[in-house]
């Protein structure tokens, strides 16, 4: 019966996430545009070596895939608060592990989806250069979407309305993928930017897409695979006892 219910509200979800432009926008479309625009201005192509980038620009869409879920959750739940929809929702036999995973489960979804739309646009547009095993980039994308997504459930739970949902998440979010480790080393940060770095999900994911791009793996990078998971149980702790359904 808690299963039935369970895909039952996430179908609802899917529905709701479709009906909501910010949501598919942010998780479908901007990080394929800024794969494809940042594509051609370095002249992304391996089979030609027109061009080396700066930085992973696969990765950094991959990154901007998490930050759209999240973004998307942080408004969703705090519309559903300010509406009475989670009060009403939390009344109903549904625990709240069902109605708050059924969220997870549509982020997810959806985040594979986009992570597909890139792939094909980058072998389509960038012959050559989207050599990676894809079953092994996309279980990373999906774990560091679950890590980053965990966060998002913390400031969901203390986002005061919905009129300043997407820009508190936005100014949380954003620096994250600054400090990720991305563009420029963690090690050439001050020392308590460098502390900052590490505790986040962002630079963990870095490290751990990166290796499984260059082909090092995950046993390389088994530790930032630990700290994922480390983060998303902390988050989901925290928000656990501070979320309010009102």
């Amino acid at each position: 019966m808690m299963l039935k219910g369970f895909w039952r509200l996430t179908w609802v979800e899917t529905k709701v996430f479709v009906r909501e432009p910010m949501g598919v926008v942010g998780t479908l479309v901007i990080p394929v545009v800024l794969y494809l625009m940042l594509g051609r201005t370095f002249g992304l192509n391996r089979a030609t070596a027109t061009a080396v980038p700066p930085f992973n620009i696969a990765i950094l869409a991959a990154l901007f895939i998490a930050i759209g879920a999240v973004l998307s959750l942080v408004a969703i739940i705090s519309i559903y608060r300010e509406g009475g929809i989670l009060k009403r929702l939390r009344a109903t036999p549904l625990s709240p592990v069902t109605i708050l995973g059924s969220h997870v489960v549509v982020k997810l979804v959806f985040a594979v989806l986009s992570l597909g739309l890139l792939l094909l646009a980058g072998k389509q547009t960038f012959p050559g250069a989207m050599q990676v095993n894809i079953a092994s980039f996309t279980a990373a994308v999906l774990l560091s979407t679950l890590s980053i997504i965990s966060m998002g459930f913390v400031v969901a739970s203390i986002v005061p309305t919905a009129r300043f949902a997407q820009p508190i998440g936005a100014a949380l979010t954003y620096p994250m993928v600054a400090i990720s480790g991305l563009f420029f080393p963690v090690e050439r940060m001050p020392g308590a930017l460098q502390v900052i770095a590490k505790a986040l999900p962002t630079t963990h994911a870095v490290i751990l897409m990166e290796g499984v791009w260059d082909g090092s793996g995950w046993l390389a990078h088994w530790n930032n695979a630990a700290a994922l998971i480390l983060i998303a149980a902390v988050c989901v702790a925290t928000s656990t006892r501070i979320f309010r359904w009102e």
